[in-house]
């Protein structure tokens, strides 16, 4: 070999066998993948009764704390009934009051044997009977009473409006959705590993997450559970082998990573599916 390509040749060998070295350690010490996304508690609020929209209190990407009020339905409805069913929990009171202490006074005449025992059984009856319409009218009055609440729509936890799906004078059925919910308190990343990469990995790992929207900051993290199938499986149509058909395809796995450490500022810049790049620390 000539002296020039020699004096070349070994330090490019050198580097790469340096390179070889670190992406083969690299590649023992750590499980990657950027097939992941970031989560959080996501949910869709409605109302549990119907009703016409008098009121909403929060626009699109407002933070909102629990127990905040996000809409009013009108309640004029639901408060007429409520009064309705206090008044006749009021008046089957009185009634059994009354009934009571005709009972108690037909009670010490049958004693004395001044009335029939037809009369005394009737007493008890009429007792019973009401007591047992002023149980149901308590049940009913105590419905109403949760009926009006329900015309409040509340934020559940401390979050943000995502999307605002509802508007003043709109009339809304009980369980149409009218807000898209992220709760504040948790971020987690859900990495989908390859079936192959997965003999390794356990729970309690550390991990290190990167965020594309987040440049220059890595996240700490930690696997906390390993999904019990793949999630073709989970799929609106399920791959059939069964078929005659079969191509084998790698398959992932989700494992779900728990991000810790999290300051404010990192839960609100780390947003509902954004896309991740994680390294488990498997040895």
């Amino acid at each position: 070999m000539p002296a020039k390509i020699k004096k070349f040749a070994v330090p490019f060998l050198i580097v790469f066998v340096l390179l070889a070295a670190y992406f083969g350690y690299q590649s023992y010490m750590h499980v990657s993948t950027d097939n992941a996304q970031v989560s959080a508690h996501f949910l869709m609020l409605s109302s549990r009764v119907n009703g016409t929209i008098s009121k909403v209190f929060v626009e699109d990407h407002q933070k909102v704390k629990a127990g905040d009020i996000l809409a009013q339905i009108d309640t004029s409805d639901y408060s007429n009934a409520k009064n309705a069913a206090q008044a006749q929990v009021a008046s089957l009171e009185a009634r059994v009051n009354e009934a009571r202490t005709s009972y108690t006074r037909a009670a010490e005449l049958f004693k004395s044997q001044a009335i029939s025992k037809e009369r005394y059984d009737k007493a008890s009856a009429d007792v019973k009977d009401l007591e047992a319409k002023l149980k149901a009218a308590k049940s009913q009055a105590e419905q109403a009473g949760l009926n009006e609440s329900y015309t409040r729509i509340i934020a559940p936890a401390d979050g943000i409006i995502a999307k605002k799906s509802v508007e003043p004078g709109q009339f809304v059925p009980a369980g149409q959705p009218l807000f898209g919910f992220v709760a504040e308190n948790k971020r987690w990343v859900v990495a989908n590993l390859k079936e192959t990469e997965l003999k390794d990995v356990k729970i309690g790992q550390k991990v290190k997450v990167e965020v594309d929207a987040v440049s220059g900051k890595h996240f700490e993290g930690k696997v906390t559970s390993i999904a019990p199938s793949t999630g073709a499986v989970f799929s609106l149509l399920p791959p059939d082998n069964a078929t005659g058909n079969f191509t084998k395809v790698v398959q992932r796995i989700p494992v779900k990573i728990e991000l810790e450490n999290l300051s404010e500022k990192d839960v609100d810049a780390l947003q509902l599916g954004l896309s991740a790049v994680i390294s488990i620390l498997v040895h």
